[in-house]
């Protein structure tokens, strides 16, 4: 199998690149090179390419000749974009992948489905419409185009959903600033109050990155896949306070727990609560994966959130890299809970 993956770093794509490597493949990184060394320190069976470019930036002919002298001119079995969020990017993709490849995989998002919600019950047929965020009006809007490719040029593609998905770099939270979860994850050990948008009891799912990964690569290459959206999640369903106290429980702490509406929190301060919480988090959700696993048989996630939580909270605390402070979302928490 020849792949190639536009990014092929995150949080999503690095556990993909992986697992791909460790099966033998051919995979194929086009991306800046800024953090492909963590990639090929773990790579095994497979053969690892690295195609140092701009998608967004660089030309399509430079595109093209860089793609076709490393691959020696032969089509990718599978092209993945993993960095693709606006229309224009997808639009820009098709004219590089047209011909390039057997099937095409885009990277859209589970915040994509309507809100408010008529049903808690996900599937693939729910209808995609989020008034609240532009990051998933944006994702809609490269399904659509896609989807029109498909059934007017055969352009190859598959759409693939995440919800919440995690790895060891970053503990996933509900409420946290702009420089990532680190500020909430210290004020938990410094026994400080942390913030859990409404009461905590909606319902929420969180995916580990390898067995997003497991998922994936079931459906790269598969023919049945093709012209089809599907959704990626673990079947593990749990409230917001569970999801905190696990966390508190991983770090050894009390959770000291302040509950805040989300429509307050979205109206009363610099963060996009709008987006994130009104047109995402804070609605109840559970996602049926009937048909993730009627294409890839045998799919089962295997990391329940306490035991992967415990691994990115072991990993956060032996990598300063990890931690990175926000002095001014910190503050914020403060005014927020002083004046509540």
């Amino acid at each position: 199998m020849k792949a190639l993956f536009i990014g092929g770093t995150g949080t999503i794509s690095a556990a993909i690149s992986r697992q791909v490597l460790e099966l033998g493949w051919e995979l194929y990184l086009l991306n800046r090179g800024n953090r492909n060394n963590e990639i090929s320190a773990r790579e095994q069976h497979g053969k690892l390419v690295e195609i140092n470019c701009d998608i967004r930036t660089d030309s399509v002919e430079t595109i093209h000749r860089k793609l076709k002298s490393a691959s020696g001119g032969l089509v990718f079995d599978v092209a993945a974009d993993f960095i693709a969020f606006t229309p224009e990017h997808v639009q820009k993709d098709f004219s590089i992948f047209e011909s390039l490849c057997k099937q095409y995989v885009f990277i859209s998002s589970a915040s994509a489905y309507q809100k408010p919600l008529s049903s808690y019950l996900i599937t693939e047929s729910t209808p995609l419409a989020n008034p609240y965020w532009e990051y998933s009006r944006n994702k809609i809007a490269c399904e659509e185009f896609l989807m029109a490719m498909y059934r007017n040029k055969g352009f190859p593609i598959t759409i693939v959903r995440p919800s919440h998905t995690y790895d060891e770099r970053s503990v996933p939270l509900g409420v946290h600033g702009n420089k990532g979860s680190w500020q909430v994850v210290k004020r938990m050990i410094e026994g400080k109050p942390v913030i859990i948008h409404g009461d905590g009891t909606s319902l929420w799912t969180m995916t580990h990155n390898s067995d997003f990964a497991s998922a994936f690569i079931g459906l790269m290459g598969n023919i049945h896949a093709t012209g089809e959206a599907v959704q990626i999640t673990s079947d593990e369903t749990l409230d917001w306070n569970q999801i905190y106290r696990a966390i508190a429980d991983a770090l050894n702490v009390e959770l000291n727990a302040v509950h805040i509406s989300s429509e307050f929190l979205a109206n009363n301060g610099p963060y996009d609560f709008t987006g994130s919480l009104i047109g995402d988090k804070a609605n109840s959700v559970v996602f049926d994966n009937t048909k993730l696993k009627r294409l890839v048989p045998g799919f089962c996630a295997k990391v329940r959130f306490d035991q992967g939580i415990r691994q990115s909270i072991a990993h956060v605390l032996s990598h300063k890299e990890c931690q990175t402070e926000d002095p001014e979302f910190d503050a914020w928490c403060d005014q927020i809970i002083n004046n509540t």
